[in-house]
């Protein structure tokens, strides 16, 4: 599947979104609910600085006194001491919000990233056990921004923004709680007015699922783009490919700058509209208000409270509307990462596999047909049996098929038609992790991890002992590099060993295969890329690894491979040839022969120049 190509089609489903969010959420529901718990009163207070101003004017501002019985007690409160009390009760109450906003901020923060971490980790979970043709369809950034971009801004967004519908859906309702105790006629009023502010919000929500869907593609193509300028570095400095980067860099920006404006212009208007409506609200209320005022229905200080409410409530309306807005985006976000765990590797176990546990008998190839794309197979046909312990050299013209043969023995993408067997068992019938377990494979240019020489040939089996590390250290003819490093075994390797040599990183890669001792070895052309002093070494070390093993060897130079078992020829996806390389040197005609030929003819042309 190509993440390019999703749509967030479900992010309108907030039902379906929010089931499949539970299972994250539910490990933290008790902490969630004491940040909502939380929230109540953090925003229930802000009704009290408002209706302070009640009491402030009636009694303070026109010099009464406060004179109330309740249960029997006669309270008395003069409006000096009313004047000390409602200002210091303001810092107070205040005080107390913002303990509270500290503690409700630390417990959703909390939340958030602990369920941005979960989904983040099941993700990368799914992503490790990927089969390549998924790498293979997408590009990296687009990988790395669907698998940690997405995450972010779903679980993070969620929480925050529910909080903040939450904290201002609860300090609105206690601004209108003041507002229908100063004047039920006042309020129907302002609430009317304000509903109507939220009406624009609706017309918008498929421009931002669209918006934020066009974002998020940018930022993969983003992300892209950055890692292969710093991959390709070397590439990009020998051609002068700088300013073709660059040209592409300034299109993505324009890009990204042209889907936001774009969002900007119908929303913008927003701002203005809202601020209109409100302004139509508090003239009603002002001109309704001193006719309620002037008839004895209300006094001054109950109008004053109310529109101290009525401006305090335009501040969490108006967070409000951010907050659905951006939920929206949290929504897109959220969709696209369940269409993430939505994709399935292809290549999987069957219903109660069998283990494999050593290689008796033989491997074969039983018309084997392959494609990576449907209708152009790439493999045609193939009848191959290899022996146990019997090396077998595969060669053949370039492309034309070598390296995906022995990708297919361990399941890196399965075949279309046909069988491969491992004694007489499809390889389809054994459990993914006993089949990789019995292969060892070195490739041409082998990844080395950032980290220790050690810790990269432990990879081969973390299990081994320190006297296994060493032997293979000294098969794969290591022990030079290993001294020449005053850490030894536990010298630091930059990203992907690029410190070390291509032949110094071959024979990590070899002794890492052999701490595997795996019954199985897949060598592909991993001395092609090598200097004939760096070959000579590595193959050394490779003898040591093929020893009473069964290898395939793909290789572009013949003269690695003459004394193999046998030799395959693969050209166009069919096996042409098959045999010893005395007996198909001395085949007329024969494929194997025209390569022997023209490879024999070229390094005698590069002797003579030289």
């Amino acid at each position: 599947m190509k993440l390019s190509s999703t749509e967030a089609k479900n992010s309108f489903n907030y039902i379906w979104l929010l089931k499949r969010m539970f299972p994250f959420i539910k490990p933290y529901l008790f902490r969630i609910f004491i940040g909502f718990l939380v929230a109540l009163p953090l925003g229930m207070l802000d009704g009290v600085t408002a209706y302070a101003l009640k009491p402030y004017m009636d009694f303070v501002i026109n010099g009464k006194t406060f004179d109330y019985t309740i249960a029997g007690y006669h309270i008395v409160i003069t409006s000096l001491q009313m004047a000390v009390i409602i200002p210091f009760g303001i810092v107070i109450f205040t005080a107390i919000q913002g303990l509270l906003h500290y503690i409700n901020e630390y417990i959703c923060s909390w939340t958030s990233i602990k369920i941005s971490n979960d989904v983040k980790i099941k993700l990368f979970e799914r992503l490790a056990f990927m089969h390549p043709k998924f790498f293979d369809e997408n590009p990296s950034g687009i990988v790395f921004s669907r698998y940690l971009g997405d995450p972010q801004i779903a679980s993070a967004g969620l929480i925050d923004q529910i909080k903040t519908i939450v904290t201002t859906g609860c300090s609105s309702i206690g601004l209108i709680a003041v507002m229908l105790y100063s004047s039920w006629k006042l309020a129907i009023v302002g609430v009317l007015v304000l509903l109507c502010a939220f009406l624009p919000l609706s017309l918008l929500r498929k421009k931002i699922k669209k918006t934020s869907n066009q974002n998020m593609v940018i930022a993969g193509d983003f992300t892209t783009l950055c890692v292969e300028t710093y991959s390709g570095n070397k590439v990009i400095t020998a051609y002068e490919l700088q300013n073709r980067q660059i040209t592409n860099f300034n299109k993505m920006i324009r890009d990204f700058f042209n889907v936001n404006i774009s969002l900007t212009k119908r929303m913008a208007w927003m701002s203005p509209m809202t601020h209109l409506i409100s302004s139509v609200g508090v003239a009603a209320v002002l001109g309704y208000g001193t006719y309620l005022i002037n008839s004895h229905q209300m006094t001054s200080g109950s109008f004053a409270s109310f529109i101290a409410s009525l401006l305090l409530l335009y501040r969490p309306v108006k967070a409000f509307g951010h907050a659905l807005t951006n939920m929206q985006t949290t929504f897109v976000a959220m969709s696209r990462t369940f269409e993430l765990f939505d994709i399935y590797p292809e290549i999987k176990n069957k219903e109660n596999p069998i283990e494999l546990k050593a290689v008796t008998k033989e491997i074969s190839f039983e018309n084997v047909v392959f494609e990576y794309e449907e209708n152009t197979p790439v493999l045609k046909n193939i009848n191959l049996t290899v022996k146990k312990g019997e090396t077998i050299a595969i060669v053949g013209n370039s492309g034309g098929g070598k390296s995906t043969l022995v990708n297919l023995l361990p399941r890196f993408y399965d075949i279309k038609s046909g069988s491969i067997k491992i004694d007489d068992t499809d390889i389809r019938d054994l459990s993914l992790d006993s089949l990789r377990h019995n292969i060892s494979i070195v490739f041409q240019d082998n990844f080395l991890f950032t980290g220790t020489i050690r810790e990269n040939i432990m990879m081969g089996n973390p299990q081994a002992t320190e006297d296994e590390l060493l032997a293979a250290v000294k098969s794969a003819h290591l022990e030079d590099l290993i001294d020449s490093h005053a850490e030894g075994l536990d010298t630091f390797l930059g990203e992907r060993g690029l410190t070390l040599s291509g032949g110094q990183r071959q024979r990590v890669a070899i002794a890492r295969a052999m701490l595997r001792n795996a019954p199985i070895v897949i060598l592909d052309e991993a001395t092609s890329a090598l200097d004939n002093e760096s070959e000579a070494i590595v193959q050394k070390a490779m003898d040591n690894l093929m020893k009473n093993r069964t290898v395939f060897i793909i290789a572009h130079r013949l003269s690695t491979i003459q004394n193999a078992d046998r030799i395959a020829v693969i050209n166009a996806g069919e096996l042409v040839d098959l045999g010893t390389h005395e007996e198909l040197v001395n085949i007329h005609g024969g494929a194997y022969k025209a390569l022997y030929d023209m490879q024999f003819r070229t390094q005698e042309k590069q002797s003579e120049n030289a």
